[in-house]
């Protein structure tokens, strides 16, 4: 390991240390102290992420996610607000006992310490990660991609001066240069590093999952379900998949693969109109293309193929499947999902409760949108990401997700026999 990176990851480590034993109030001081600075800086930060957009294609699926505005930096800013007035999850206690030799014997929550964020096209990230982390005391390392790193700089000196002001280790917070080379030597940083949290792409999590020493959280990448039962009413269905697939395209909660119900065919033009208004192509399997082709437009209805079912397409693109019966649904969710968020649309009982039982995912719907997997939405404040994985954390990660615990025993004298 280079030398650099050998000292950048020693003074997150101390960092880490001095923060495990900062006080509640300061923390929520530094953490309202940024949010001026934010919002006293957003021209700042504009022109940093305008040099970022210049790069970027409009056309590109992360462009939405790299974007800020006023509004989107204020919302960022209204989130460190936030995190500010929730409760610390630090010192917790778990569990206490008195054992039958007298130890006593309490389980606290403490930071994780050093935690690693990587993640691409998404400044807002460099916040909410900053903001979480240094709320539960841990010190982050955060790996944003090359295509916002102008954004993510600005962001990052705007922290540091308030660190600064506040004589804090402005290594409670690092920003890694953005070349590949240091994702590669951040998964390597066995001893320095005590967890790896990737946010972003299918492809980003693979590579973190293949190469990583240290341990990972994964969490971000969505191909999203919506079952359309027999039984589902027609204005909720209409709703929920107009809001689930355009209310943001560019986000892991938005559907990518809409299973109808057979009987609902005869329906399908006028479930789906509404995504015809907001341009959104169509890969329709033979059954649903034959219903959809008189009344969808050419140019936006296409014939599905196999790779459709499992892509998470980031954009106003979705596939259609067309499903016999609620079983079928379930086969086809169990094979192409990536375990983030699915959602059954329906007025039957039983499948409503299979559905919700069977659908092995972070978050599973009955009758409402996808779009509601958040950590704010959830009540959790900002969020560090949605893990789909089982270990430790799962669905929308906020300040509970960033500890773990330690066992404190008090005696008097005790020994073992």
């Amino acid at each position: 390991m280079e030398a650099n990176y050998i000292q950048l990851f020693n003074e997150a480590r101390a960092a880490a240390d001095a923060l495990s034993l900062l006080d509640t109030p300061l923390i929520n001081r530094v953490l309202n102290a940024i949010a001026d600075k934010v919002t006293a800086n957003v021209a700042s930060i504009l022109e940093a992420n305008r040099a970022d957009l210049e790069r970027m294609h409009p056309e590109n699926p992360m462009y939405d996610r790299l974007l800020l505005n006023e509004a989107r930096i204020q919302g960022m800013a209204a989130e460190l607000r936030h995190v500010a007035q929730l409760p610390s999850p630090l010192q917790a206690v778990l569990s206490e006992q008195v054992l039958p030799n007298g130890l006593q014997l309490s389980r606290i929550s403490v930071p994780l310490g050093v935690i690693g964020i990587i993640y691409e096209a998404r400044p807002n990230v460099t916040l909410d990660a900053f903001s979480l982390c240094f709320k539960t005391g841990n010190a982050v390392l955060l790996k944003g991609g090359t295509d916002a790193h102008h954004s993510n700089l600005a962001i990052v000196q705007l922290i540091h001066s308030v660190l600064q002001q506040y004589q804090l280790p402005q290594a409670a917070v690092t920003l890694l240069p953005p070349e590949r080379i240091s994702t590669e030597t951040l998964l390597q940083a066995t001893g320095y590093v005590d967890v790896v949290i990737p946010r972003g792409s299918q492809q980003l999590i693979d590579f973190v999952r293949k190469n990583a020493r240290v341990p990972v959280i994964e969490t971000g990448a969505g191909i999203v379900h919506t079952f359309i039962d027999a039984t589902a009413d027609t204005e909720k269905s209409k709703a929920i998949i107009l809001n689930a697939k355009t209310r943001r395209v560019s986000v892991c909660n938005a559907l990518d693969c809409l299973l109808v119900h057979e009987e609902q065919l005869i329906d399908l033009p006028n479930l789906l109109q509404p995504l015809a208004a907001k341009n959104v192509k169509l890969y329709a399997d033979e059954r649903a293309y034959v219903a959809l082709q008189p009344h969808y437009p050419a140019d936006l209805l296409a014939h599905a193929t196999e790779e459709h079912y499992g892509t998470e397409f980031l954009s106003l693109q979705m596939a259609v499947k067309t499903v016999a019966d609620i079983h079928e649904a379930l086969q086809h969710i169990q094979r192409f999902s990536s375990k983030h968020s699915e959602a059954i649309v329906s007025q039957n009982k039983n499948n409503i409760a299979l559905f919700l039982r069977a659908v092995d995912a972070a978050a599973v719907y009955a009758n409402a949108s996808t779009a509601f997997t958040d950590g704010a939405q959830f009540g959790l404040g900002a969020e560090i990401g949605i893990s789909t994985q089982k270990l430790h954390a799962r669905g929308p990660m906020a300040l509970q997700a960033l500890t773990s615990y330690k066992w404190i025993v008090v005696g008097d004298g005790q020994v073992r026999l």
